[in-house]
């Protein structure tokens, strides 16, 4: 089953004397007591999706808040970077409380930046404590290690995928000591934590139900960390590194560099590998259960498993059910919404069901028919006009309602209260979660919305983009690996029941490349800061087509689309006056790709500097 690290799935582990946390004989001398010290680090890592009741996650292009909004998103648009760190809605990014601190509280006080510094400082104090554990067997010890600079590294990436090159810490700071250690490149940030992943891939099982050491905790590990995260993290470091942006921030060259992404093509083969041989739990779900990755109904267990490989304990999933969250659907504030719209131009990477994009002249995409036999995955993830949002019985000055209208001027089209941009987002919640069908009873603790930091299909993903960037191909495979980077793609549409990338795009790598890029924003949209980071590490946000976010105008028609061509329920008629119009660019300069450090963190020592530009 599914269930909370330090919670449900390691009671046993939490035994520990009482003052453990503050005695060093205590805390270290056996594993009981030193995996108790590690689980904090598992609560360390901040659950994104619950650091406020709106969408404070979503950083890129996806989404659009409402008139006069406040969240993150809203300052990025206007030009404001350090949006990360101010205004009255906080970032996930920004929250300054540390677990240790934490009350639980609305909202959880765990925000990524005082997190990050604390489990790097903790897990450098469980390293340094290793020769105190004598009360334990080889493979336990291992297994402490293993998960200590697993944490490290983690914490590190997720730093500097934001903040660029950091100074990388591996020993415990005292209170006298002289703070000199300088900034290193964003190369060899990534390569120290590159060097805590491997090592802790080398520690770890590939599942711990299968060990001594997991034994008594058998059935509930699948929240551990393990090879395959170590592995699938140390992919991601090396094809980030490799990456235009991180690239050229450490040799001057905007262009991916090719060892980088061999590298990560070798971490992720080695990963996929158990995969393939069923040594490891992880597997693609089947696409009629896609949507138990993102949030369950009417049972105890957290979303995820078995695809998600690394995610955040689960404090308080319930609390994304509140019907003005990022979990509700956005329909019209008489039956429960939000301020959330997905922008108009992203649901446009959406493609046809055939798998060519609606871009292509040889897609059947209609212009006047424009959500008739789309990818699948457009149906799971978007509200369109017609859908139907009401499935109980609801009062008659609320029938009207049942179907939703999204077309300009109709009663879920609002700037501020509904949709502002035509359509709404459904991915991770069930239609049902409205003010009428009563939000199936979120509060009862037996459904919840989480969210993964990382996904198998994203795996699957970052493999293509790395074999086609490090061997020049998308018939290429990592060597000694049968997957090419074709393959990886097609696997992950196959799931959906989409058709596979055109041969005119694989035989050109830069029309592959187009192809992956729309594929990510497609499989993995709305979720993590995956979308803004892959935009910044491409150095796509010069481009105009993802700086502007729009909606679309249109009046409801009278011709009746079948069925057939739109399988999710409603009455769907054809728009007519179909036009997109732009509601904003957002401001952006070349040194907005990475964000600006906290002022009074820069004033701490001079070889600690501003990124330049702020």
């Amino acid at each position: 089953m599914w269930l909370m690290i330090g919670l449900t799935s390691c009671n046993s582990y939490l035994d520990k004397a009482p003052d453990s946390i503050v005695s060093p004989t205590d805390a270290f001398i056996n594993f009981t007591n030193f995996q108790g010290f590690v689980e904090e680090l598992y609560s360390a890592v901040p659950d994104y999706t619950s650091a406020t009741w709106g969408d404070t996650w979503l950083m890129g292009d996806e989404s659009i808040d409402g008139a006069g909004g406040a969240d993150t998103n809203d300052h990025f648009d206007q030009g404001d970077y350090w949006g990360w760190q101010e205004g009255w809605v906080p970032s996930w990014l920004y929250i300054n409380g540390v677990v240790s601190t934490s009350t639980g509280g609305f909202p959880p006080a765990k925000g990524l930046w005082a997190n990050a510094w604390y489990s790097i400082r903790k897990a450098n104090m469980g390293l340094a404590n290793l020769d105190n554990l004598t009360d334990a067997t080889p493979e336990q010890k291992n297994f402490i290690k293993g998960q200590l600079l697993f944490f490290r590294g983690w914490n590190y990436f997720e730093l500097m995928s934001f903040f660029g090159g950091l100074p990388y810490i591996t020993h415990v700071l005292t209170s006298t000591e002289n703070l000199a250690i300088p900034r290193l490149s964003y190369q060899q940030t990534a390569d120290s934590a590159a060097t805590d992943f491997r090592a802790a891939a080398d520690l770890l099982p590939v599942d711990w139900d299968n060990t001594a050491t997991g034994e008594p905790t058998k059935g509930n590990n699948s929240m551990r960390i393990t090879k395959m995260t170590c592995l699938a993290y140390l992919g991601k470091d090396y094809l980030y590194a490799g990456s235009p942006l991180m690239n050229k921030e450490s040799t001057g060259s905007a262009t991916y560099n090719k060892d980088d992404c061999q590298k990560a093509a070798s971490a992720f083969a080695e990963m996929l590998h158990y995969v393939d041989d069923k040594e490891s739990w992880l597997t693609l779900v089947p696409f009629s259960k896609y949507s138990s990755l993102f949030y369950t109904v009417g049972v105890t267990t957290v979303p995820g498993y078995p695809e998600a490989i690394f995610s955040a304990t689960d404090d308080d999933a319930s609390f994304n059910g509140c019907p003005w969250g990022p979990s509700a659907i956005f329909t019209n504030a008489a039956i429960g919404g939000g301020n959330v719209s997905p922008n108009a131009r992203y649901v446009e990477n959406y493609g046809m069901a055939n798998g060519l994009p609606i871009t292509d002249p040889n897609s059947g995409y209609d212009p006047a028919n424009p959500w008739a036999n789309r990818d699948p995955r457009f149906y799971n993830d978007i509200v369109i006009d017609g859908d139907q949002v009401i499935y109980g019985s609801a009062p008659a000055s609320d029938e009207q309602y049942r179907y939703t209208s999204l077309y300009t001027g109709g009663s879920a089209r609002s700037d501020q209260e509904s949709s502002r941009t035509g359509y709404s987002l459904r991915k991770f919640t069930p239609m049902t979660c409205n003010n009428i069908d009563g939000y199936p009873n979120w509060y009862s603790g037996q459904n919840n919305m989480h969210l993964a930091f990382m996904r198998l299909s994203d795996v699957y993903l970052m493999y293509a983009e790395a074999v086609l960037q490090g061997y020049g191909t998308a018939t290429s495979s990592y060597p000694g690996y049968n997957l090419t980077a074709e393959q990886a793609v097609d696997k992950i549409r196959t799931r959906a029941g989409v058709g596979p990338v055109a041969q005119s795009y694989v035989s050109d790598p830069t029309q592959f490349m187009s192809e992956i890029i729309r594929e990510r924003a497609v499989e993995l949209s709305f979720e993590a800061d995956i979308r803004f980071n892959d935009l910044r590490r491409w150095m796509l946000w010069d481009n105009k087509q993802y700086l502007e976010k729009t909606a679309i105008d249109f009046d409801r028609g009278t011709v009746l689309v079948p069925a057939s061509a739109i399988p999710s329920p409603g009455i769907h008629y054809k728009p007519i006056n179909m036009t997109e119009r732009v509601i904003l660019t957002r401001v952006f300069h070349d040194f907005n790709y990475w964000l600006p450090l906290r002022v009074s963190d820069v004033y701490l020592y001079t070889t600690f500097p501003q990124n330049p530009g702020y």
